[in-house]
């Protein structure tokens, strides 16, 4: 059977893969973010860029899209995926735990920003029913882009979510109420009917997946085949997301509920890595529609009134959203990174001004200058990110992080702990163990308000500020111990405290041999290379495992441990022997 597929759609599979394959890894090895790296290629390969040229360069159409709107399915799919996964890193119960930021942070944002807006256009001369239909529509945030930047785990992430929440749940009220309110708008009682409809959808979808799910995932997994695995992920997600549809609501909807009824089931986990791949370069797809949206030649022609459109717009998001959040009772930092981060307008944003258009709300010539806008800002949303860090770190430095007396006893903190990851936490966790008293010091904002969720006594500060270690009251403490993934500046350390406190227990992490020299150099009580201990236990579970009698391999194993102390002590100079491990030396078995 022959196929009927054109040149222009092998040529638009090429433009689309081959994104994918050289922006993301180069985008990766820069250190900048792909989504910066897909619109501009949508900006490249759109009809505004080298598009342009197709008709005079015919060999220009292999590497251009041909035909824009024909990839629009495709990258709404991709935002389907993404509230799907974002489904599956959820459950019913956080969310429950987080309805009053939802329906109350999350409500509050997008009017309040959304009548401001307004406000400040009607100030500008635009008509006041309009001016609300702008409002609206460029009060919401980008949940495409800023959700995988900010993750769904981390302080900040969690407020986007909350808001950006409301926003997708709020998104079809919003369409039926420009539709229905705009001079050649439609009845609006319908939006009364669309909701009951709405509701009674989710309600059977809920029902249904929470009995037929688990049985149709317990089959495919008894199959052992991948592809049927994928396959009824996203049978699943594309019933849902009909469903919702179908009843007038947004099928992103039915996305976000089919993640959330899997992430009740055993195989969400296996679901979300099946389904990662596609969702990526679905995403993609979308991202570069969105750059082909962008038109350069009236870029250059209007750049003073879009630049100050947008510049407008960030300001106005992101000093209500900064204020609710501190009414809220968020720290300084986590309300200025989540603030300038929500400050771009959404994709979303193209589907409110299009349905305002549709009911002669706004004019086209504005609709079109908008949506530039729009995807402007979508553009701008990872520089954003990156702004907003930058600025709750010297909202933290400028304050001087927290104060080490709210924490430390005049009598010393016992164990003062330098970096909290993996490793500081894991000591912590010991210290506590055993009831030693301890505090422990990172210069991260997000791993401090996650370990002061888990009840743990950690300050946030930067140790490389000499005046914050001078305030930790090392002269009075029991040990310190430093976890810090920084090899220069553990060595530094060591020097200064140990100039500054002869006495004291210093112990460090140390990443090989060479760095825990150094560390003994500098005046380390012990030095515990990470890499080594590791490699020696797994050296003596693969001996044990291959049948290898456990005394020759106990022997052979203090006996390499003895060999890298005396590589230490000879690096060092020292004339003591270091201790690589404080576990104690098991005598062989008799064999």
């Amino acid at each position: 059977m022959a196929l009927h597929v054109s040149g222009g759609e092998y040529s638009d599979v090429l433009v689309i893969l081959g994104a994918a394959g050289l922006v993301i890894p180069a985008f990766a090895r820069a250190r900048i973010s792909p989504v910066i790296g897909f619109i501009l290629v949508g900006v490249l390969v759109g009809p505004a860029g080298l598009g342009r040229l197709a008709g005079e360069l015919p060999w220009l159409r292999h590497i251009t899209i041909a035909d824009p709107p024909a990839i629009e399915p495709f990258a709404e799919f991709g935002i389907i995926l993404l509230l799907f996964s974002i489904g599956l890193e959820l459950s019913f119960r956080r969310l429950w735990e987080l309805r009053r930021a939802v329906f109350g942070l999350g409500a509050a944002e997008l009017f309040g920003a959304g009548l401001l807006i307004a406000g400040t256009l009607i100030l500008f001369g635009q008509a006041p029913l309009a001016a609300l239909g702008l409002g609206i529509a460029l009060a919401l945030s980008s949940t495409a882009l800023v959700l995988p930047i900010a993750g769904a785990e981390t302080p900040v992430g969690r407020l986007a979510f909350s808001m950006l929440l409301f926003e997708d749940v709020a998104l079809v009220p919003i369409l039926f109420a420009l539709a229905a309110f705009g001079p050649g708008g439609a009845d609006g009682a319908a939006l009364l009917g669309v909701l009951a409809r709405g509701g009674l959808t989710i309600a059977a979808i809920f029902l249904i997946g929470r009995l037929i799910l688990p049985r149709v995932f317990a089959q495919a997994a008894r199959t052992k085949s991948p592809e049927l695995f994928f396959a009824a992920s996203l049978l699943v997600v594309v019933i849902a997301s009909l469903a919702t549809e179908a009843a007038g609501l947004s099928p992103i909807i039915g996305a976000l509920l089919a993640g959330l009824l899997i992430a009740e089931t055993d195989y969400h986990r296996e679901v979300e890595v099946i389904t990662a791949p596609f969702k990526g370069l679905a995403l993609g797809v979308f991202l570069i529609s969105v750059g082909m949206r962008l038109d350069l030649a009236q870029l250059v022609a209007d750049w003073p009134a879009l630049l100050g459109a947008i510049a407008g717009v960030v300001a106005i998001k992101t000093l209500v959203t900064f204020a609710l959040l501190k009414l809220a009772g968020q720290r300084n930092a986590v309300a200025a990174e989540t603030s300038v981060m929500m400050g771009s307008p959404s994709e979303t944003t193209l589907i409110v001004l299009a349905t305002a258009a549709g009911s002669a709300m706004i004019a086209p010539a504005t609709v079109n200058f908008w949506e530039i806008v729009t995807a402007l800002g979508l553009t701008l949303t990872p520089l954003l990110a990156f702004f907003g860090r930058l600025a709750a770190r010297a909202i933290e430095h400028r304050q001087g992080g927290d104060r080490p007396e709210d924490l430390i006893p005049p009598a010393g903190a016992g164990v003062v702990i330098i970096g909290f990851g993996r490793v500081g936490r894991m000591v912590a966790d010991m210290l506590a163990a055993h009831g030693k008293s301890y505090v422990a010091v990172e210069a991260d904002i997000d791993t401090v308000a996650a370990a002061r969720r888990d009840g743990y006594a950690v300050l946030f500060g930067d140790v490389a500020r000499s005046e914050l270690v001078d305030r930790l009251n090392l002269g009075r403490a029991q040990a310190l111990v430093l976890t810090m993934d920084d090899p220069v500046l553990t060595v530094h350390l060591t020097r200064r405290v140990r100039g500054w406190v002869p006495g004291l227990t210093i112990i460090a992490r140390a990443r090989d041999t060479d760095h825990a020299a150094e560390l003994y150099k500098a005046g380390v009580s012990d030095a515990v290379p990470e890499t080594l201990e590791s490699s020696l236990q797994l050296a003596e579970a693969v001996l044990t495992d291959l049948g290898v009698a456990v005394g020759p391999v106990i022997a052979s194993i203090h006996e390499k441990r003895d060999t890298l102390r005396q590589a230490i002590k000879r690096a060092a100079g020292i004339e003591r022997t270091p201790r690589l491990a404080r576990m104690r030396q098991s005598p062989a078995p008799p064999a």
